[in-house]
């Protein structure tokens, strides 16, 4: 994988509550970094705020900029539209900035389809157990059990997801789990593998275990 230096797109995807969200804040961090913004119908999280953590729309407003043909990607994720505003993103591209996308595999089986001349890197995040996704998710949710029971029942047919990534990581410590994604990024040899995929493998079976 050759560096991004001139402008690439990457995408980290996960089950909810892996910490994506997190790791994508971190990695924006560094110089020539740009979070893509999403546009979403969900309502506000504690502390969110808009056009910083997401741009908070309509349904209607969300629907009409789909026909409007104005997102690279979208998807429904829990009953709430979620997309990738195509301006935002060509114009951050074409300064040869690099483009951070915090989107679930619905939106990057889109991006993926599409034929664009911007490089293109996917990096799916596991958890390290399932009981830590549920800590984790607890507390995200503010111990609302239904909503997180729900996400639970998700998680299983998400992280089935995982073999159409470029890259897997598990984050069971964000320091090197950030750092290992940094590593994936600025690597040069793309013919030596970066994870050993039976490893991933076993570890999936015990996190749907």
């Amino acid at each position: 994988m050759t560096s991004f230096t001139k402008g690439g797109m990457i995408i980290l995807s996960s089950p909810s509550g892996a910490g994506k969200t997190t790791l994508v804040k971190k990695i924006s961090k560094n110089k020539n970094y740009f979070t893509s913004i999403s546009h979403t119908t969900r309502p506000p999280r504690p502390k969110e705020k808009d056009g910083k953590d997401y741009f908070f729309i309509s349904k209607i407003k969300f629907k009409e900029l789909i026909s409007k043909k104005e997102f690279l990607e979208y998807a429904n994720v829990f009953n709430n539209f979620y997309g990738s505003s195509k301006k935002i993103v060509y114009e951050k591209l074409e300064k040869s900035q690099n483009v951070l996308f915090d989107i679930d595999w619905q939106g990057t089986k889109k991006i993926k389809k599409k034929k664009l001349k911007y490089k293109l890197l996917t990096v799916f995040i596991l958890p390290p157990t399932k009981n830590e996704l549920y800590k984790r998710l607890l507390k995200r949710e503010r111990k609302n059990h239904v909503t997180v029971k729900k996400r639970m029942k998700q998680f299983k047919s998400d992280i089935l997801h995982w073999k159409d990534y470029d890259y897997v990581v598990v984050n069971d410590d964000l320091i090197k789990c950030y750092k290992k994604i940094m590593s994936i990024i600025s690597k040069k040899n793309k013919k030596k593998p970066f994870y050993d995929k039976k490893k991933i493998k076993k570890h999936i079976e015990n996190l749907l275990s």
